[in-house]
């Protein structure tokens, strides 16, 4: 799992917010099934050079966002619906609310993975994928 995690020190993205904004990604594309439980924050930690609290703050994120819980003696899984509050039960947004986010994530997640694809057979970078990415954003905001 953290093989596919990578962090950048030199971004300016804080390390924890590098790990929960992958993290999501992977879940929303489906990439990491509901379910399936995350490696511990001390191991994450450790294979991603970073601190025990950064790892644990990334965790803490996506927990908020109900995309994950954690539970003593269970670790910390992929929660089974999107909206799933810790503890058990749901957001009052609905399930079905909820559901229908979990589908569009994973459509646009599905969608970026195409991008990174198409520009990695290009020849592009990560900063070049990020830098047309921003410029479109930009444009269709501003125009």
């Amino acid at each position: 799992m953290s093989a596919r995690i990578s962090i950048d020190l030199d971004a300016p993205t804080a390390p924890y917010e590098q790990i929960r904004a992958q993290l999501a990604a992977m879940i929303a594309v489906g990439a990491v099934q509901p379910g399936a439980r995350l490696p511990t924050v001390r191991m994450l930690a450790l294979d991603l050079g970073v601190a025990a609290g950064t790892a644990a703050r990334a965790y803490k994120e996506l927990e908020a966002a109900g995309m994950v819980s954690t539970r003593r003696r269970h670790g910390t899984v992929v929660s089974t619906t999107l909206g799933e509050v810790p503890g058990g039960g749901a957001h009052t947004a609905g399930t079905a609310g909820a559901a229908a986010h979990h589908a569009a994530a994973r459509e646009v997640g599905a969608a970026v993975e195409q991008l990174i694809l198409t520009g990695r057979a290009a020849g592009l970078s990560n900063d070049d994928l990020l830098n047309l990415l921003r410029g479109r954003l930009n444009q269709l905001r501003d125009g």
